[in-house]
């Protein structure tokens, strides 16, 4: 007799909201956490910039004993190139890498210690790591290189690289900001990741029949919009935010895919309940921390209904999103994290709930 796979159990717990603590499948223990000390903030020297702010250091001290490595600026190497040259450059150039490496890597340590001393922290067994510097050999390294001096330290917590593309982590986990009903007759959603230099929007394939816990969920379409390059206020950036998601949508229609009527959003700061954000968005085009600016509303006004239903907006702090993207690979730890190297260090911390939000 043919053994029948037993259905995917379907969660009855109710639609989480902005920025809430409590989401289908974890806790979110604290995220945006803002480290200061004598210097600033501590997190600015473990950020994107950081890490090539150290690299044109090393490269203008291995240049003053004799020709520059490197011939374009810092500001327009590539990770690409940089990677081309930690692997197969001459020795001095790999020098200058694992110099740089060597040096974001204590910083990292040096933040990472910080995090896990406070409260909400504390205890945390695995880190992921993503945000845009992760796509790189010499970033995965550093990282590594990270894990040995917090372990040397007698810190024995795990860093690992975030599994999905960075450009996608925050687009899949905006999946799991909803509970599994909403999925019953459906097979994707509409996804936005908001971050301080682009906007993304997809579509997000859900593939619950191959991988009911979202593991297999995967990005089937994706606009992005480098908001960095171009001087916008606000408006006009939700408004261009608007049309990528109508493009996205009709096109899914026309895909004949069987979209959720649910937006998942990924942005910058601190999520209020009611969809504002307090603080933490200064690198977005104009003033998004204004009390009388409300993205999800604006967005749920736009588009009331997908797919002949009507439409629910969900928003969380980016890194809390990217994050959940690698919930599906944490089930064997109870209490995470991930860190998101990017215009800012984000950061979020986790403890895994029962699966389906029982």
């Amino acid at each position: 007799m043919a053994k029948t796979k037993a259905a995917p159990r379907i969660s009855s717990a109710p639609i989480a909201g902005h920025g809430a603590v409590r989401l289908p499948s974890v806790e979110v223990d604290g995220y945006n956490a803002q480290l200061r000390d004598d210097d600033g903030f501590v997190g600015d020297r473990a950020r994107r910039a950081a890490f090539f702010e150290g690299f044109d250091k090393w490269r203008t001290i291995a240049a003053s004993a004799g020709k520059d490595l490197f011939s374009e600026p810092t500001t327009e190497i590539s990770k690409r190139s940089l990677d081309k040259v930690f692997l197969e450059g001459n020795v001095r150039g790999q020098a200058v890498m694992l110099s740089a490496i060597e040096e974001f890597a204590h910083n990292l340590a040096a933040v990472t210690r910080r995090l896990l001393r406070t409260k909400e922290w504390r205890d945390t067994e695995r880190i992921a790591v993503g945000g845009g510097l992760r796509s790189s050999r010499f970033a995965e390294i550093a990282v590594a290189r990270t894990e040995l001096l917090l372990r040397a330290a007698e810190i024995p917590v795990e860093l690992t690289p975030i599994r999905h593309d960075p450009d996608e982590a925050g687009l899949i986990g905006a999946a799991h900001l909803a509970p599994s009903w909403m999925f019953a007759a459906h097979d994707s959603l509409v996804a936005v990741d908001i971050g301080g230099s682009n906007i993304r929007a997809g579509i997000v394939e859900l593939n619950l029949k191959k991988a009911p816990d979202l593991a297999r969920a995967a990005v089937r379409s994706s606009l992005l919009w480098r908001h960095a390059d171009e001087e916008q206020d606000r408006e006009t950036a939700v408004g261009r935010l608007i049309d990528m998601l109508a493009e996205l949508i009709a096109g899914a229609e026309k895909g004949e895919l069987h979209l959720a009527p649910f937006i998942g959003i990924g942005c910058p700061g601190v999520i209020e309940p009611d969809g504002s954000i307090s603080q933490g968005a200064q690198n977005l085009p104009g003033n998004w921390s204004s009390r009388r600016f409300n993205l999800p509303e604006a967005l749920k006004a736009a588009l009331p209904v997908i797919a002949g239903e009507e439409s629910v907006v969900v928003m969380h702090n980016d890194a809390v999103v990217q994050g959940l993207s690698q919930r599906p690979f944490m089930e064997d730890v109870a209490r995470w994290g991930v860190l998101t190297i990017g215009t800012g260090l984000g950061n979020a911390r986790f403890t895994n709930r029962e699966r389906g939000g029982g």
